[in-house]
C-alpha cells in the first residue's frame, strides 16, 4: 500500500483537529450527585476540559451521604430519574458522583448516552498505571464494598488493599489538615505494607487532595506513585467517550421492557 504524501497527511491531520475542536465545543456533561447537595458551579467548571459545559444536579429526597447499602438504596431511584432527564435535556454524557457507583448498571439500561461511574473508571485507570493499586476511603465499613466492586469490574487481582481514614463523609470538609495527614498516612501504609503502586481515593468528597497527597508521598521518599482523584477522572472519561462517539453496549445493557411502574412515570410506557 503506497504511503500518503506529507501534504495529504497534513490535510487529514488538520481536518481531524478541526473535527475534534468542533466535538469539544459541543461537550455537555451532567454530574448527577446521588445525595442532597451540589457543588458550586465554578468547582465543576474547573474540572472539565476545554470546551466542556459541566452542570450538576442532586437528588431532592435522600441521605446527605452514602456510607451503607441502606442509604444507597434510597438514592438510586431519583438518581436514575436525573440521568434520564439529562439525556432528554440533550446532555452528551452523565457522571454519577459517588464511589459506590449507585444505579450505574440500571442507568446504562435506561439511556443511550455514556454514563460513567467513578469507581469503575478509577479502578481501570489505576490498573493501567501500575501493577497493583490500593483504595483509601472514608470508613472501614466500606472495605467489603470496594472488594466486591473490584470483582464486578474484573480487577480484583490488581487490588492490593482498601484502607480508611476513619472520617465520615460529612466531616471531610471540617478539618482539611487532618484529612490530608490521614490520606498521606494511609497511602504510605498501602505502599509499604500492601505493596500498592497506585493510590485511588475511595470517595468523591476527597476532591482536590490528590496533588497534595502525591507531594506528601514524595517528601517521604515515595516518588512516582500516582494518586487518582475519582470525580475529575470520571469527568475526563466521559469527555473521552463523547469525543470518540462511544457509549455502552446495548447487548450488555439492553433497554428494559415497557411496563407501568407506579409513581415513576419516566419508566412507564
Amino acid at each position: 500500500m503506497p504511503l500518503l504524501s506529507k501534504r495529504k497527511v497534513s490535510t487529514r491531520t488538520g481536518q481531524l483537529q478541526l473535527q475534534d475542536a468542533m466535538n469539544q465545543s459541543r461537550r455537555r456533561i451532567r454530574v448527577v450527585t446521588p445525595v442532597v447537595g451540589t457543588y458550586p458551579p465554578d468547582v465543576l467548571a474547573s474540572l472539565g476540559g476545554v470546551g466542556s459545559e459541566v452542570t450538576n444536579v442532586d437528588v431532592s429526597h435522600g441521605p446527605g451521604s452514602l456510607e451503607s447499602g441502606f442509604e444507597e438504596s434510597f438514592s438510586v431511584p431519583e438518581t436514575l430519574l436525573k440521568v434520564v432527564a439529562a439525556e432528554r435535556d440533550g446532555v452528551d454524557a452523565a457522571v454519577i458522583d459517588c464511589m459506590r457507583d449507585p444505579g450505574l448498571q440500571a442507568a446504562r439500561e435506561l439511556v443511550s448516552i455514556p454514563v460513567v461511574g467513578p469507581a469503575e473508571a478509577t479502578m481501570h485507570l489505576a490498573s493501567m498505571l501500575g501493577q497493583r493499586f490500593s483504595i483509601v476511603t472514608v470508613l472501614s465499613r466500606l472495605v467489603p464494598l470496594f472488594e466486591n466492586l473490584s470483582r464486578v469490574y474484573g480487577v480484583a487481582d490488581k487490588l492490593s488493599s482498601v484502607r480508611s481514614v476513619e472520617i465520615p463523609v460529612l466531616e471531610l470538609e471540617k478539618d482539611a489538615d487532618r484529612l490530608l495527614r490521614s490520606l498521606v498516612e494511609q497511602s504510605v501504609n498501602c505502599i509499604v505494607e500492601d505493596a500498592a503502586h497506585v493510590i485511588v481515593f475511595g470517595c468523591t468528597g476527597m476532591l482536590g487532595y490528590a496533588r497534595r497527597v502525591q507531594d506528601g508521598l514524595e517528601q517521604l521518599g515515595h516518588e512516582g506513585i500516582p494518586v487518582i482523584d475519582p470525580l475529575p477522572t470520571a469527568l475526563r472519561m466521559a469527555e473521552l467517550l463523547v469525543d470518540l462517539r462511544l457509549s455502552h453496549s446495548k447487548q450488555t445493557y439492553p433497554k428494559p421492557s415497557s411496563k407501568w411502574v407506579e409513581d415513576f412515570d419516566f419508566l412507564s410506557p
